[in-house]
């Protein structure tokens, strides 16, 4: 009755999505299987995308060929770049999204894109043959056959949400849980967990007074996520900040008792970085304000998100105390916040490509994971969708290396390490941070992604012609120089100190308190250069970093090269660390448990010690 696909999807948000598209633009036949068609792309939570670390994700997803950054584009309220007060490293671009546009970008992307098939229903088993997963069986009784599955079933596993004392099965607000799916995995050997999220109230923007909170404007001149040209944003919706106080936390006390995270009703653990209101006056109590950020869901829409009140008190009591806050003095609110419970499955069980290690050609990406946030769920979704594409047609696996990408960073840590609470991905946990920034993702990326068919020529013409411009541009400023009675004039308003003699620009590039758009506005010879040779704003920032940041780049590049050697020294599946008594009993049990592909990824597991990889190198001659 049905067709037979190369590759099914089972859940639409942000894993699925990417999944889909990565696996359909390589050629792959799809299904996408989702539970309700009208929240394909859906916002879950907060209407955003990007952030610390999380707009590294984002571009490199872009770069890779996904769609996150150009729907991130397209419905966009306002731009900012987080962290300019710091290296380039850390600089983050995020944008406030339309949650409704958000969605309707991602289905529209997705009914144009080749390949793609969907079907509206609830996955409830796998079907499985000889080890090997041949398809899914829905709520309906309806099999679909394939070569290939990804799960990205989200908080929808045994979803449950509570409200104060109450609870109920849901794997978000008015949508049913998934069911089956956990206990059939259970039976055939995988270990699951539970997870917790949670959520604010979403309320009234007509009932709010905007003049007791602080205005949060975008960026001046706002930049965009993607890669391609995306339309750039011509107006922006702000955001505002007030705050929490005394009075509001003594409100939220009055509800602990009856607090599900208090009273013990919910067994999973919560984000460690993102927690809610409850636990935030729990944990500082020294505190006596929080900030909230208030933030607009949409061009056309009076709904606001509380960024900040995460919390699943009972509801009566969540009105209270936002009722105390500044600006909230008569707030009408649209939906209580709730926390949802859901099941996952420890990441271990899990090769580099996403493949579980138990059943061939079964992939498992996002939330399902152990993560939280849209861009890790995207992440995973894009390269989960590529190696099941890459597998059923016999191609070697895309893995992306620590050094590489925040996504081969966060794909190893969820193999390698595990995680028993929802992962969330910071700078901090990127080694090679200096090499992987916002700015450089398509000179990384787009490469590797063409090479696999992905990436397509166009994007990959558009990232040689900005290596010609930064190179261009490099050569220029490394070979001119410029004299002190035209370029002391400029150093003075920036507080440098001037020159006393004809200097190379590149030179004066490399000092901390000048920027190459100030040269190029205070040098006439080097303005006429730039507009010569049609270098645009992209090009001037790429140049200015690796001139700033040259001997940062080098250093952590040959460290990387370095640790890269480890990564060629293989390990295989069937490798008896058992028989190696001289192995520490951790390290026998976790490196049999985990199976590394190879000596780099052995000695990241928690637990192995230096002396443990030395009795590896011993045994293997190295």
């Amino acid at each position: 009755m049905f067709s037979k696909y190369d590759v099914i999807v089972v859940g639409a948000g942000h894993a699925g999505c990417e999944a889909a598209a990565s696996a359909a633009n390589l050629g792959s036949k799809v299904l996408l299987i989702t539970m309700n068609m009208a929240t394909i792309g859906q916002m879950s939570c907060n209407p955003a995308m990007g952030g610390i670390a999380k707009g590294q994700i984002v571009r490199e997803i872009d770069a890779l060929g996904g769609y996150s950054g150009i729907v991130s584009d397209r419905s966009a309220i306002q731009f900012k770049m987080l962290n300019l007060s710091k290296g380039p490293a850390m600089w983050s671009p995020r944008t406030q999204n339309d949650r409704m546009r958000f969605a309707e970008e991602w289905r529209l992307m997705l009914e144009q894109t080749r390949n793609v098939d969907f079907f509206q229903d609830m996955v409830s088993a796998l079907l499985i043959e000889n080890g090997s997963v041949v398809g899914v069986r829905t709520g309906l009784g309806l099999e679909f056959r394939s070569k290939a599955v990804v799960l990205t079933n989200g908080t929808f596993l045994n979803g449950l949400i509570h409200i104060g004392d109450k609870n109920f099965g849901g794997g978000r607000a008015a949508e049913k849980a998934a069911t089956g799916l956990t206990e059939q995995l259970v039976s055939l050997g995988f270990r699951s967990g539970r997870m917790k999220t949670g959520t604010p109230p979403r309320v009234d923007g007509r009932s709010l007074d905007y003049s007791k909170m602080e205005i949060q404007p975008g960026d001046i001149s706002p930049k965009r996520f993607s890669y391609t040209p995306t339309p750039l944003l011509e107006k922006q919706l702000p955001c505002f900040m007030t705050y929490t106080s005394n009075e509001v936390h003594d409100i939220l006390r009055t509800g602990f008792d009856r607090s599900p995270m208090f009273t013990g009703r919910i067994q999973g653990l919560g984000p460690r970085y993102c927690p809610s209101i409850e636990d935030k006056i729990d944990r500082f109590s020294d505190k006596d304000k929080h900030q909230l950020f208030v933030e607009p869901e949409g061009w056309n829409t009076v709904e606001v998100y509380v960024n900040g009140f995460s919390t699943s008190l009972p509801e009566e009591v969540q009105f209270d105390a936002l009722r105390k806050v500044a600006g909230f003095e008569h707030v009408k609110v649209f939906r209580p916040g709730y926390a949802i419970e859901y099941d996952y499955f420890p990441p271990e069980q899990l090769q580099l490509t996403l493949e579980t290690k138990l059943i061939q050609n079964l992939y498992l990406a996002g939330q399902i994971n152990g993560t939280t946030g849209y861009e890790e769920a995207a992440g995973q979704g894009l390269v989960a969708g590529i190696n099941a594409h890459l597998k059923i047609h016999e191609k070697e696996p895309f893995i992306l290396k620590r050094s590489e990408a925040y996504i081969g960073v966060l794909i190893d840590d969820l193999v390698t390490k595990g995680t028993e609470e929802p992962y969330r991905m910071f700078t901090s946990r990127a080694e090679y941070r200096i090499l992987l920034r916002q700015d450089n993702a398509d000179v990384r990326l787009t490469p590797m992604s063409h090479s696999i068919g992905l990436a397509s020529e166009e994007r990959l013409k558009r990232v040689e012609g900005k290596k010609q411009n930064v190179q261009i541009l490099d050569k220029y400023l490394n070979q001119t120089g410029v004299d002190p009675d035209i370029l002391n004039s400029y150093l003075t308003t920036t507080g440098s100190p001037d020159v006393k003699q004809k200097i190379k620009i590149a030179s004066v590039v490399s000092r901390p308190q000048v920027t190459l758009n100030g040269l190029i506005e205070s040098i006439p010879e080097l303005k006429q250069f730039v507009s010569d040779n049609l270098l645009d704003e992209e090009a001037i920032e790429e140049a200015e970093i690796l001139l700033k940041y040259d001997g940062y780049i080098h250093k952590e590049q040959e460290v990387a090269n370095k640790l890269a050697r480890l990564e060629h020294i293989e390990l295989h599946d069937n490798f008896d660390y058992a028989a190696l008594k001289s192995l520490s009993s951790e390290a026998r049990e976790k490196l049999g448990r985990i199976k590394p592909r190879n000596i780099g990824q052995a000695s990241r597991i928690s637990g192995i010690s230096p002396s443990d990889i030395s009795v590896l190198m011993v045994y293997l001659g190295r």
